[in-house]
């Protein structure tokens, strides 16, 4: 990393979500967080969950997200990389955001060296022990027969549908993300100390939980989760040494 660069990470801003009058509120405070770290950040990774829904159709994407899809074209444009990573409610990204904005996708998990640090980061959805339903779910969404099934829809149809689950899902799970479990039923903490076991990492960072969460796996691993844009506006910063986690104030 270059002298005093720092790196960001952030995760489940649900743009689209509730609705359509308080979504862009939240665009404006993403972009403007964006347009402050844009002086010391060297690299800027998006943890999932970016969008409420997202869908490619071949010629059609969903309506709005202009001003953050924008500011990120200004960051890329400048030199800045920007990561994306697929979500389970944005999880069929394909390539239009490398043609568009040049930014890169990443569908799982991937693992970094920064300055000797070891970087393990990913949405989330689907790691750890449990959640089998889920999991079916999710391979399902992801194959391309599914995918290709889906898109044979008006977009009209597909994206009406999909909104409404991603609504439905939201009553259904209500407050669940803001209860901490323990670390001991935490499932991406198991996750990380079972991928510990195999290989070493100094951070592990999520998103998902939309419950900010500092915790120490081992002596020196830790999990940190992104929390939301939802209610905490949290993020961390990785400045060369250490990763912290912060929150944005308005």
């Amino acid at each position: 990393m270059k002298a005093g660069k720092k790196i960001y990470f952030a995760s489940d801003f649900h743009l689209g979500a509730p609705n359509d009058a308080k979504s862009p509120e939240r665009e404006r405070l993403i972009c403007k967080w964006l347009d402050e770290i844009k002086a010391d950040a060297e690299e800027i990774y998006l943890v999932g969950d970016i969008f409420d829904f997202w869908f490619e159709h071949k010629y059609t994407i969903p309506k709005g997200f202009v001003r953050l899809l924008g500011k990120i074209a200004e960051l890329v444009d400048s030199g800045i990389p920007v990561h994306f990573f697929s979500g389970n409610h944005d999880t069929w990204m394909k390539d239009y955001f490398q043609k568009e904005i040049g930014v890169s996708v990443n569908h799982v998990p991937i693992t970094k060296n920064y300055n000797g640090k070891i970087f393990h980061i990913g949405h989330g959805d689907g790691l750890g022990p449990g959640d089998h339903w889920y999991k079916i779910l999710k391979w399902i969404f992801r194959s391309k027969t599914c995918q290709w099934l889906y898109s044979r829809l008006h977009p009209n149809l597909s994206f009406w549908i999909a909104r409404g689950s991603s609504l439905k899902s939201r009553a259904v799970t209500g407050n669940k993300d803001e209860i901490f479990l323990g670390q001991d039923k935490e499932w991406l903490y198991a996750y990380c100390k079972e991928f510990l076991s195999k290989e070493k990492i100094d951070y592990f960072v999520f998103g998902h939980r939309h419950l900010p969460l500092d915790l120490n796996v081992d002596d020196k691993a830790r999990y940190i989760n992104l929390g939301d844009w939802l209610q905490y506006n949290s993020y961390a910063v990785f400045d060369g040494e250490k990763l912290e986690l912060k929150y944005y104030k308005r």
